[in-house]
């Protein structure tokens, strides 16, 4: 029997983007129909979501909801089955759904995202035009307050409630004077509801009265039950132990395919990998950096913040530089990061490229065109652009941290013996392990060509879709929905 889905997240590829989340809430449902779980994705509606929803039909209307009538339209978009929750005075503004022009949080991002977790679990408990999902998935801080409002407003009808955690650093917290205007009672600040150090926190919220809470890997939901890596919140996960559970994200591997992907210079396979030279041609020319094939070029695309280890590779890039060393690198954080890397760019055009922003087409191009791809985050969940490298022939060096623990298999002496090595690992936040593994990537890449060779195709011959993720949720859903927990 087909099972109904409620997915609740902020941001969904190809429609709105800033980061991993969307692509897991893009991608996973049309993994979860091949189990016959049906799944409506729940989002806000900015102005590309409306735009791309086109002329769909209102489902229910709020005469106010914090702050201003809103509607609830249901639609189909880029394969997507919608409900989007159309709030003018929320959701109707450019750029980042959750920072303003100055980069700094939207200053009623409680209200907009209490509205929205307030209409979902409207949705979740049966009250819109008799929608019953069976399971209501909650992505991360920004839907956390739909398990509030479905335990504080019961109806006849309750799904199973699934919080999944994409990063536990990010945690929706506001102050407690917020819970009048949220709509949620007095006694939701209580340390066994949303209190959390004398404010409140979206995300408590969503583990708290979640049926099952999962992570989006297994090592990443072990870290979070300890005190290095809980983030505050380290007890309550802990204490929850049995009904945690890590499943490692998958990709889209359509989209991330090097033999058809659209925005590469020339596609190529594990049978054929002569031309993934010519996609490292084409990126030292888009930087201008020297087209020599034979440097050694790295790649990294993501947040330039301490978290994801940049401060680390911003410190060792001198000394790399300085042996012919290239890096082509997308992204934009914090100031002072994107600053220092701008900078070196400037000192150094023909061995370092920067580009300070996001662009999908140029995230392609360095995942195909660079030699090794660089990963040094201090904690990561599950991170996706190591696995997409992997599917390129683009060798990772990570941190052994989170997720990617769980996919990149250090090329120390016994894995290279048998032949089943896919990358470097390094201790996170150490400045003399990451140096360690950048050396030993750079010998095994001048010095040992065969070996390199079988760690890129060691990578690329792994399967990093999402079948398996889906065949773990698809359970975990059957298993809430026939008998939710108390």
């Amino acid at each position: 029997m087909t099972l109904s889905l409620l997915s609740v997240a902020s941001e969904i590829y190809p429609l709105i983007k800033t980061g991993g989340l969307a692509d897991v809430a893009g991608a996973l449902p049309a993994a979860l129909a091949q189990e016959d779980v049906a799944v409506t994705s729940f989002v806000p509606g900015y102005p590309a979501v409306l735009s791309a929803l086109g002329d769909s039909p209102v489902i229910h209307r709020y005469k106010a909801l914090m702050g201003g009538p809103a509607a609830i339209r249901r639609g189909e978009a880029a394969g997507l089955d919608l409900l989007v929750l159309d709030a003018p005075h929320l959701f109707d503004r450019n750029g980042n759904p959750y920072l303003g022009p100055d980069g700094r949080d939207w200053p009623d991002n409680a209200l907009r995202f209490g509205a929205f977790s307030r209409a979902a679990a409207d949705v979740g408990s049966g009250r819109i035009r008799d929608i019953h999902p069976d399971v209501v998935q909650l992505h991360d801080w920004q839907a956390g307050l739909t398990s509030a409002y479905l335990h504080y407003n019961p109806s006849a009808y309750r799904p199973g409630v699934v919080a999944t955690i994409h990063n536990l650093a990010f945690q929706g917290i506001f102050p407690a004077y917020l819970l009048g205007p949220l709509d949620l009672p007095a006694e939701a600040f209580a340390l066994d509801a949303l209190e959390y150090h004398g404010q409140i926190s979206f995300l408590k919220s969503a583990l708290i009265f979640a049926d099952r809470i999962t992570t989006v890997s297994p090592t990443y939901a072990s870290e979070i039950s300890t005190e290095e890596h809980g983030m505050g919140l380290y007890g309550l996960i802990a204490g929850k132990a049995p009904r945690v559970s890590g499943i490692l994200n998958g990709i889209d591997a359509e989209l991330w395919d090097p033999a058809d992907d659209p925005f590469i210079a020339a596609n190529y396979s594990t049978a054929n990998l002569g031309p993934k030279a010519t996609n490292k041609a084409e990126l030292q020319r888009y930087f201008g950096l020297a087209e020599d094939p034979e440097a050694f070029l790295l790649g990294s695309v993501g947040r330039l913040t301490e978290q994801k280890g940049l401060d680390l590779l911003l410190a060792l890039l001198p000394e790399f530089v300085d042996r012919g060393v290239q890096l082509a690198l997308l992204g934009s954080g914090d100031p002072t990061i994107e600053t220092a890397f701008s900078a070196i760019a400037a000192a150094h055009p023909s061995l370092v490229g920067c580009q300070i922003g996001y662009d999908e087409t140029l995230a392609h191009r360095i995942e195909a065109g660079a030699d090794a791809f660089v990963v040094p985050s201090r904690f990561e969940p599950c991170g996706l652009t190591q696995l997409y490298a992997l599917r390129y022939g683009t060798i990772p060096i990570v941190a052994h941290v989170g997720g990617l623990v769980d996919t990149v298999i250090d090329a120390g002496p016994f894995a290279l013996r048998r032949g089943v090595a896919t990358g470097f690992q390094f201790s996170p936040g150490s400045l003399p392990a990451m140096r360690a593994a950048l050396d030993r990537a750079y010998t095994i890449y001048t010095q040992d060509r065969a070996s390199w060779n079988q760690i890129q195709r060691n990578g690329m011959s792994g399967d990093y879709s999402w079948s398996n993720a889906a065949k773990e949720y698809a359970a975990l859903f059957r298993a809430i929905a026939s008998k939710p927990e108390a």
